[in-house]
């Protein structure tokens, strides 16, 4: 049926090709935008011949194209966002090629110097929204320098200031992207066309702190989708663009020093980046940039899990956790592109970029296990003995995790665009990898269990009805003298890698019309993944010959460090030491070691085929972009399925296949200049995390905890309903709203199951991911962004900015068999805005911000006893920018001034009331730099 309908909608574009089409003498008209210092292109310029209701957009060099224009004389009018419009009439002759440049000042360049339109807040802002007021569907869009604004570390923070974004945090840092309350893994991201693929073993999203944004050229995150973009993405399309020396009319060199302290942990962090644009001759070019950061910081934090109640009647967690971590975050990346231009109708190009993302991290943990049930207690405190039995003993381990983390992200991208009177030939092919790899890490504990006699504990826990509880003891010199011993040492080495090749060619071909145009478009696109994955793990619990050292030995002092007292704590210079004299010695606990190694290894192939046809027609008023795409997918899954009692693993191989129908219409109306009213109505999936596919069973055996994988899964389908209006009140101003509404099929989540049988073998708590039956995301999005340069002096150099997402999400999941429960998504938040007010005059910048993401569900527990939210978060940041001379600027901003934390809690447990389940406090950054611009 959807074959049929493309077919007869080709056939009535060639009919009308045939009545409207131009005469035989028609001629092309092309042209170029940029500023008035002829500096820069203007990317997103509306460029319209009046007298043919026809309308181009310029391209990223500024270019734009008309082609079969009849001979005659016409009115010409090209306008961009903050810029005066500038019409002139166009002779196009009876042959031969008209070539017409454009150079837009800004509409308030006597007052403001002419240099408004290439640097500045007001520069920034007037490029994002005159590529967003041009663009086919419904989409929000940064620019380089406004990324640069914000004291934003990563790609991620750059997005939280997008209507509808908010962000997952690691350490405190921005990591994962949520759009419009849907999961990071229903997000699709690409550097240059090319999809990146995820490092991690366990996401298929890829988490943005690997790309920092000093090498960022623009982010498009596209909301609505055409047929010639990838179907697969629910919450949206993320777009990230590196730099293009057709960028730019003149070159550029620019090298940025910086240096940032953590309040926390007082580290100083240094940071650099260079970037720079050279056109070679005027048709060859090279760009690109590099970036160095190793940032030093600490994060302190508690955690509290299995809430219950006494028959007393008092609240308590079994166990709790402090933790204080030391971080050294390391950031190398660099990019390069080439642009070549051999003809007036071929432009080609090589794009490549490489991220390194390094993460040491020192954790020191104190856990505390508590058998018996408080001897005493109230609504905000719990004191524990320890008695005779193991039924009433108090477990304490004092832990170590010491692990380097290396994430690498490299793309390259290679391609081109041929024109040939009304066709264009659009081709690239592309090579993406990601990796992740973990060095021998080392995982050291100290169990010691506290019971009658010399070893009797009473302890007492305070501040269980706020987030940050503490605990003090009866028997502290026993507590503290180090005689804990060495229970166990782990080691692991694990390796991710992901890789894609694709490859895609488009063919369009404009068709001229009485009024407006028609552009036929077809194209075929193919992916080719293969992820793997290998871990391992060992684990030594005994000594031959002799025993484990007590801590005594092992141990060091982390002085203020943490929430709470947590020492003696673990020395991981002295365990190092110790293993690497000791390893011929140690015995392998071969149970443990194989059952998580054979079982978390897998590896998966995804084979995506993809075809469209697309239609577009634009008459200045109105464009309809139409079509369907199909997407083929072919997958190819290898895992182990493992004997528990002789550990022997037998290999396991899936296969299957599966075709999507996509189709989509995107409207958009724009009945006077400062009015775009959309509309769209699209189909899309979002394929299964890869990890989850494999069929594997991963367990550790510490927590008694499995995950297991299936190769069953659906992929989410969804139908998309968007409606935006978007109202230009003034010469670089926006107010706008957009509706949307997603129903979603086959929800895909992950299912907590306890005292779970997998071959004999009990687990404590199995997760499986499993698909739901239906899902609705409905939400409202409203955008302020407003230069205000029409109010008297000295006010004329603010700019006021502001957006407010409310989203609601419903889902009907099977939890476990024969309970079906009504819930939010799981990292959806109902609440999300963010402001700003900044001020631009002369040489002085000013800006101060503001970020809020609402509480969101995070795990969802199987009979809803313990579901676990993430809390609201508040962030406010300040910065200033100082022209000293041409060329020079100085920077000063200060990050999380509230020194706002991150707070988990559990809700609706049995224990009653919301419970703490995780703390973390992070400090706040001031960040100090200079900018020379040659």
């Amino acid at each position: 049926m959807i074959a049929t309908s493309v077919g007869g909608a080709l056939r009535l574009a060639l009919l009308c090709s045939c009545a409207c089409g131009a005469p035989a003498l028609a001629q092309s008209l092309t042209g170029h935008v940029t500023d008035s210092t002829d500096t820069r292109t203007l990317a997103g310029a509306e460029v319209r011949i009046v007298e043919l209701g026809r309308v181009a957009e310029a391209g990223r060099d500024g270019s734009f194209r008309f082609t079969d224009v009849p001979p005659g004389t016409y009115t010409v009018t090209v306008r961009y966002v903050g810029a005066a419009a500038e019409t002139r009439t166009v002779t196009v002759p009876a042959s031969g090629t008209v070539e017409a440049r454009f150079a837009l000042a800004a509409s308030d360049g006597t007052t403001r110097g002419d240099d408004i339109l290439v640097v500045g807040l007001a520069a920034n802002q007037a490029s994002a929204l005159s590529q967003k007021r041009s663009a086919d569907g419904v989409e929000s869009v940064l620019s380089r320098d406004a990324i640069g604004q914000n004291p934003d570390q990563n790609v991620a923070e750059a997005l939280r200031r997008v209507p509808g974004v908010s962000i997952q945090d690691d350490q405190g840092e921005g990591r994962f992207v949520v759009l419009r309350g849907l999961a990071p893994a229903l997000n699709a991201v690409s550097i240059n066309g090319a999809r990146i693929p995820s490092p991690e073993a366990d996401n298929r999203a890829l988490a943005l702190d690997t790309v920092p944004s000093e090498l960022v050229q623009s982010i498009e995150v596209k909301k609505t989708l055409t047929p010639d973009m990838d179907g697969d993405t629910i919450g949206g399309s993320i777009e990230i663009r590196t730099t293009s020396a057709f960028d730019r009319k003149k070159d550029l060199f620019s090298l940025s020093l910086e240096g940032s302290r953590n309040d926390l942990r007082d580290r100083w962090s240094p940071k650099g980046s260079v970037d720079f644009s050279k056109l070679v001759t005027p048709d060859f070019g090279i760009s690109g940039g590099f970036s160095y950061y190793r940032r030093r910081f600490g994060t302190d934090g508690v955690e509290a899990s299995d809430w219950t109640r006494s028959a007393a009647g008092i609240a308590y967690p079994e166990e709790v956790d402090y933790r204080a971590y030391d971080v050294v975050r390391t950031r190398i990346a660099g990019a390069l592109s080439l642009d070549w231009r051999p003809s007036d109708t071929t432009t080609l190009y090589v794009r490549g970029i490489a991220n390194s993302f390094r993460d040491d991290e020192l954790r020191s943990r104190l856990r505390f296990t508590l058998s018996p049930a408080p001897v005493s207690g109230d609504a905000g405190s719990a004191t524990f003995a320890s008695g005779a039995g193991s039924a009433n003993r108090i477990r304490v381990r004092r832990e170590m995790k010491d692990r380097t983390e290396i994430q690498n992200v490299y793309s390259v991208t290679a391609g081109g665009e041929t024109q040939a009177d009304r066709w264009t030939l659009t081709y690239s092919g592309s090579w993406s990898k990601s990796e992740e790899r973990e060095p021998n890490r080392q995982d050291t504990i100290f169990d010691r269990r506290f019971q009658t006699g010399a070893s009797q504990l009473g302890l007492t826990l305070s501040g269980l009805d706020t987030q940050t509880p503490e605990y003090s003891t009866s028997n502290d010199a026993t507590f503290t003298n180090g005689s804990d011993p060495l229970s166990k040492i782990e080691t692991t080495d694990g390796l991710s890698t992901d890789r894609e090749y694709a490859g895609r060619i488009d063919i369009a071909r404009d068709i001229p019309l009485a009024a407006g145009s028609l552009e036929i478009k077809v194209g075929g696109k193919g992916r080719f993944r293969d992820k793997r994955y290998t871990l391992d793990f060992t684990s030594y619990d005994a000594l031959t010959g002799g025993s484990f050292p007590t801590l005594a030995g092992l141990s060091r002092s982390i002085g203020e460090t943490g929430l709470v007292d947590m020492n003696p704590a673990v020395d991981p210079l002295l365990v190092r030491a110790w293993f690497n004299a000791n390893r011929d010695t140690l015995v392998r606990n071969a149970a443990d070691s194989d059952l998580d190694s054979l079982s978390a290894t897998y590896r998966v192939a995804e084979d995506i085929y993809a075809g469209y046809g697309q239609l577009r027609f634009d008459n200045g008023v109105l464009r309809a972009v139409t079509g369907v795409r199909v997407e083929h997918t072919r997958n190819r899954m290898r895992g182990n399925a493992l004997d528990t009692d002789s550990l022997v693993a037998t290999p396991v191989r899936v296969a299957r296949a599966y075709t999507n129908w996509l189709p989509s219409l995107n409207l958009r109306y724009s009945p006077w200049r400062k009015l775009v009213v959309r509309g769209a109505v699209t189909r899309s999936l979002s394929r299964p995390n890869i990890s989850d596919l494999a069929p594997r069973f991963s367990y550790n055996a510490n927590d008694g905890e499995g995950t297991f994988g299936n190769p069953q899964l659906r992929p989410y389908r969804s139908w998309n309903f968007d409606a935006a209006a978007e109202y230009y009140f003034a010469s670089n101003a926006l107010a706008e709203v957009t509706v949307f509404h997603k129903a979603i099929s086959d929800f895909i989540f992950s299912s907590r199951i306890d005292d779970y049988n997998y071959n004999g073998v009990v687990i404590d708590e199995a997760t499986l991911p499993l698909n739901g039956a239906t899902a609705r995301v409905t939400g409202v999005e409203l955008n302020l962004q407003a230069s205000l340069s029409f109010l008297p002096a000295p006010f004329d150099g603010l700019l006021v900015g502001g957006n407010y997402t409310y989203v609601d999400t419903r889902a009907s999941l099977a939890t476990q068999p024969g309970t079906v429960r009504d819930l939010t998504l799981p990292g959806s938040s109902k609440h999300i805005w963010n402001a700003s007010i900044g001020y631009e005059k002369g040489p002085l910048q000013l800006r101060a911000s503001g970020t809020y993401r609402g509480r969101y569900l995070d795990e969802i527990a199987a009979d809803g006893d313990g579901d676990v939210y993430v809390d609201h978060r508040l962030l406010f940041d300040i910065g200033a920018k100082l022209r000293v001379r041409r060329g020079v600027q100085l920077t000063a901003d200060f990050i999380n001034i509230g020194n706002e934390p991150f707070d988990r809690v559990y809700t609706g447990t049995a224990a009653g009331g919301d419970r703490l389940a995780q703390h973390e406090q992070y400090g706040w950054t001031g960040k100090f730099g200079v900018k020379v611009t040659l």
